[in-house]
């Protein structure tokens, strides 16, 4: 037996996944930060929607703020009422071309709603659509060339994706003040 670590390519993968989200982290731009935090305080609702790992990450930032006492709706769930003027969407694509996360922002605009897009490509249909862009220095799914990240498919995104989700939240509640204590009467008791 040998004090080597049991399993070597795990830790340095780690090492490479770690390095990878600080130089994402550190790409943000506070200012397009600052402005989703805004829009997200001034909104009547809150509407969250995403494909595939994205739209899990945003799952749970509705949660999130479900717990800070908002009104949030996942979209495509069978009780998400209709967006309307006043609402937000806060709407993910790594590509900025999911063509359900497009629609989605279309008709939020068109019935008046706000629109934050998260995406890796500010010059993107879905970010043509928001009136709040945050642009995640990350690679899209589809490039494969390893140079803007050596994971697979987009991950990246989706990690940076939730950081900065988490981050806002957090901006929110230390805003808002309220207490863990009080926060927890929300959580799901249906688990």
């Amino acid at each position: 037996m040998t004090d080597e670590p049991t399993n070597p390519r795990v830790a340095t993968s780690l090492g490479l996944l770690q390095q990878e989200l600080a130089g994402a982290v550190d790409g943000l731009q506070d200012d397009q930060l600052a402005a989703l935090v805004t829009e997200i305080r001034q909104a009547g609702r809150v509407f969250v929607a995403g494909g595939g790992r994205s739209g899990l990450a945003l799952r749970m930032h509705a949660m999130r703020l479900m717990h800070l006492g908002l009104t949030v709706h996942v979209v495509g769930e069978t009780t998400t009422p209709a967006i309307a003027r006043g609402d937000l969407l806060i709407v993910a694509s790594g590509s900025g071309t999911t063509p359900g996360a497009v629609a989605a922002a279309g008709t939020a605009r068109d019935v008046g709603a706000r629109v934050a897009a998260l995406t890796t490509d500010g010059a993107s249909d879905l970010a043509d659509l928001a009136h709040v862009i945050v642009v995640v220095p990350a690679a899209q799914k589809t490039d494969h060339g390893g140079t803007a990240s050596r994971q697979y498919s987009g991950s990246l995104f989706e990690q940076a994706l939730l950081m900065v989700l988490d981050a806002i939240f957090h901006t929110l509640w230390q805003a808002d003040g309220t207490p863990a204590e009080d926060l927890w009467p929300r959580h799901a008791n249906l688990e």
